[in-house]
């Protein structure tokens, strides 16, 4: 089973930055793409930025130009690094992660607030 747990999430004012990481316990399990999602009060969990092993990135319209994922294979981590914050930002973010042996995996969440 891959366990994944995420951190850095907070209090952010408009046109702030805050950093979310997430770590992957893999367990030898090989992880393919890797991604954050993000879920707003009322609203469907939606797609913010995906990152495949290859360093292909994929971005959500409503954050490109201002986010950026990243990740490290060797260590099974992933980032996602928000600039220009906006309050319809605000959400509950999830990391995600996808491997031919395990399906998929969903991290526990963080929340991110951005209000002044």
């Amino acid at each position: 089973q891959v366990q994944l747990v995420e951190s850095g999430g907070g209090l952010a004012q408009p046109g702030g930055s805050l950093r979310l990481s997430c770590a992957a316990s893999a367990n030898m399990y090989r992880i393919t793409v890797m991604a954050w999602y993000r879920q707003a009060p009322g609203k469907q969990r939606e797609l913010v930025a995906r990152i495949t092993p290859g360093g292909t990135t994929n971005y959500a319209d409503s954050v490109k130009g201002r986010f950026t994922i990243s990740r490290d294979s060797t260590k099974d981590t992933v980032a996602l690094q928000m600039n220009s914050l906006k309050p319809e930002d605000t959400a509950v973010y999830y990391c995600w992660a996808a491997g031919p042996a395990f399906g998929s995996a969903w991290g526990q969440g963080t929340q991110v607030t951005v209000s002044s």
